[in-house]
């Protein structure tokens, strides 16, 4: 392990997890998404986990969703009454997205059982199901294990690329895999008929606003055969981080809105058909994405509509 895995290793070293309730999920919400480029309801649900195992391991810079996990393995039991608590306010969504903060396919997250059951109980429920892995977990026999499941349906898996650029990968994110990891996933998931989004990271630490947005344009590049979708994160800044350590000693910000829009407006003319959405957490505030602020509610609103109807018009209002 390196320096900076080790660094980010021992941040957490006296984390202690605040809630301890392993039947409650994290969240649940709905919201809009897309199906065949038609905006339909979508019901998200955040389940509380051990939590990411790479991240008890060491963990990325800028991730900081192990604060809501509980770093201990979880009964069968819990997960599915987390789920049954979910469902309470499901209202007929088209789409269910389903995140635990690390891996679906991790068993030390998620049992291989506990998939099995989540998954046929949603299959005549819904037009499509979301879920998001690392690479490493997205194996050929568990993609076998639900394939008579979700064939029917439109099935998602989410992999939180960040970049192409295996240097920036390890010396800024601490990712813990390389491209080629990814590549192989998504040749596994394609195998299947299955469908894949890349998540990319706009702004990790040590690039400069200029260095960030080059970083993004190129990974588009190179993931466009490969995807189906991108989804574009730009950096914010999460508790008990490396990430905001550095923010908190003047060494980082957070990228401007102008980057985010600067970033969706190439990559759609690189992307053609295929979608590109872009999903603003903690857009306008200190520890998030912003400008100086007297346009910052109006340019996140155009974000969000461009990620529903991908047209880059309004923005050029801005530029």
């Amino acid at each position: 392990m390196n320096e900076l895995a080790d660094f980010c290793k021992n941040l957490k070293k006296d984390f202690t997890p605040k809630i301890k309730n392993s039947k409650e999920p994290v969240k649940y919400w709905s919201e809009i998404d897309i199906i065949e480029d038609k905006p339909v309801d979508a019901f998200v649900i955040i389940f509380r986990t051990k939590g990411c195992s790479w991240s008890i391991k060491s963990g990325c810079t800028m991730c900081g969703y192990f604060n809501d996990s509980l770093w201990k393995n979880l009964d069968h039991k819990d997960i599915l009454l987390q789920f049954e608590k979910a469902m309470e306010k499901y209202n007929g969504e088209k789409i269910v997205k389903i995140f635990n903060s690390g891996s679906f396919f991790d068993d030390k997250e998620i049992k291989s059982k506990t998939r099995i059951s989540i998954l046929n109980d949603l299959i005549n429920k819904v037009d499509k199901i979301s879920v998001e892995s690392r690479p490493e977990y997205i194996t050929n026999d568990k993609l076998e294990e639900i394939y008579d499941i979700i064939t029917p349906k439109n099935f998602e898996i989410g992999i939180g690329l960040e970049t192409a650029d295996d240097y920036i990968r390890e010396k800024s994110i601490n990712k813990g895999f390389r491209f080629s990891q990814y590549q192989e996933a998504a040749n596994k998931i394609k195998k299947y008929g299955f469908k894949i989004k890349t998540y990319l990271l706009l702004k990790p630490p040590f690039l400069t606003e200029e260095e960030a947005i080059f970083d993004n344009i190129e990974t588009i590049k190179k993931v466009r055969p490969i995807t189906d979708i991108v989804s574009l994160n730009p950096t914010n800044i999460q508790r008990n981080t490396y990430v905001e350590y550095l923010w908190k000693r003047n060494q980082y910000t957070p990228p401007w809105l102008w980057s985010v829009m600067q970033v969706l407006i190439k990559s759609k003319r690189i992307m053609g058909k295929k979608r590109i959405k872009c999903d603003i957490v903690g857009g306008g505030s200190y520890r998030g994405p912003h400008n100086c602020g007297k346009c910052d509610s109006e340019i996140i609103s155009n974000i969000s509509n461009f990620s529903i109807n991908q047209n880059i018009v309004s923005f050029f209002l801005f530029v």
